[in-house]
């Protein structure tokens, strides 16, 4: 008789440990993340936001609040306006053929071949190659008196073009710089997709006599397209934050116009973020009031592109048969 009460007791202990475990390890499983994005994250973001009311510069002891300021006095800037269109110019040139040829190339991966392997681990290789030695490499390629891309044009009558030097040329030796690093990586995502589509589709396909391209239209992009939307975002937050290959390509090419920042002596090729760096950093005043307010309205612009991105891309299902 006395045993029962203590065989209920280890019952009722082990029933409130397993209710704990299932509702609240969860949480602490999870809490770590949470707490380093509010320590390296949420509050950084928080924090320049405040800043950006602020004249706040290094060379002044005190920081004035000036409200909204910074950002009307931005928004009449020229240079802003300037590194907003290079970037979304950029951004488009780079992006969308990056990810038509990562489909491609993941279509095609996805078919049995020799040294299957060795093709898909070749396709990483440019993305764990360090920006800087691509952008030397590239800025060699792309040079105007020795390079290999103009050589390659005069065989059609091209003359040499100074690629640093135009707005236009600029932005495509970018976007193939950035194409190059990051297809390969996007192609793998692609295909790790791919990889989970039923094979009995395929079979289907193959039966009612459908081509291999009428099956990556018909049968793998509706079936991929989660992954799709997922790779759009992320290279389109990816392409608002372009910021190395511009501060190195002014480098290598000595068209940094007195400092790397400015993106060419005309600023034909400087981004967002790196006018953000160039307010912050390469100035002599180290405005960080009005940086931070550029900040937060190219915050503002990766939402909205990536939003848009997001409402074209789900409505683009419709058109895939």
């Amino acid at each position: 008789m006395s045993t029962y009460p203590l065989a209920a007791t280890r019952r009722r202990r082990r029933s409130v440990r397993h209710t704990l475990d299932m509702r609240v390890s969860p949480y602490a499983y999870v809490a770590p993340f949470f707490l380093l994005f509010c320590a390296f994250g949420l509050f950084p973001l928080v924090y320049t936001a405040w800043v950006s009311l602020h004249e706040w510069t290094l060379l002044s002891d005190t920081q004035e609040f000036v409200g909204l300021g910074n950002y009307s006095t931005l928004l009449a800037d020229g240079y802003f306006w300037n590194a907003t269109f290079n970037t979304l110019s950029i951004g488009v040139l780079s992006t969308a053929p990056q990810l038509l040829l990562a489909i491609w190339l993941a279509h095609l991966l996805n078919r049995r071949l020799r040294l299957q392997t060795l093709f898909r681990i070749s396709l990483l290789l440019p993305n764990v190659t360090s920006v800087v030695a691509v952008v030397v490499i590239f800025s060699q390629l792309f040079g105007r008196d020795f390079g290999l891309i103009n050589w390659m044009l005069s065989w059609f009558g091209v003359g040499n073009i100074d690629w640093a030097a135009g707005t236009a040329t600029s932005h495509v030796a970018l976007s193939v710089m950035i194409m190059w690093r990051w297809t390969g990586y996007n192609a793998l995502i692609f295909l790790a997709a791919m990889q989970a589509v039923p094979r009995e589709l395929y079979e289907a396909a193959t039966l009612d006599g459908a081509s291999s391209f009428r099956q990556l239209r018909s049968v793998t992009l509706p079936m991929i397209r989660p992954t799709i939307i997922f790779v759009v975002i992320v290279s389109t937050i990816g392409a608002m934050q372009i910021i190395a290959e511009p501060m190195l390509f002014a480098q290598s090419t000595g068209s940094g116009g007195g400092t790397f920042a400015t993106g060419g002596p005309d600023r034909q090729f400087q981004t967002l973020a790196l006018y953000v760096y160039e307010q912050a950093f390469a100035n002599s005043t180290f405005d960080f009031g009005y940086a931070s307010a550029a900040s937060w309205l190219m915050f503002l612009a990766v939402v909205i592109v990536s939003g848009v991105n997001f409402l074209i891309t789900r409505r683009a299902k419709g058109g895939i048969v």
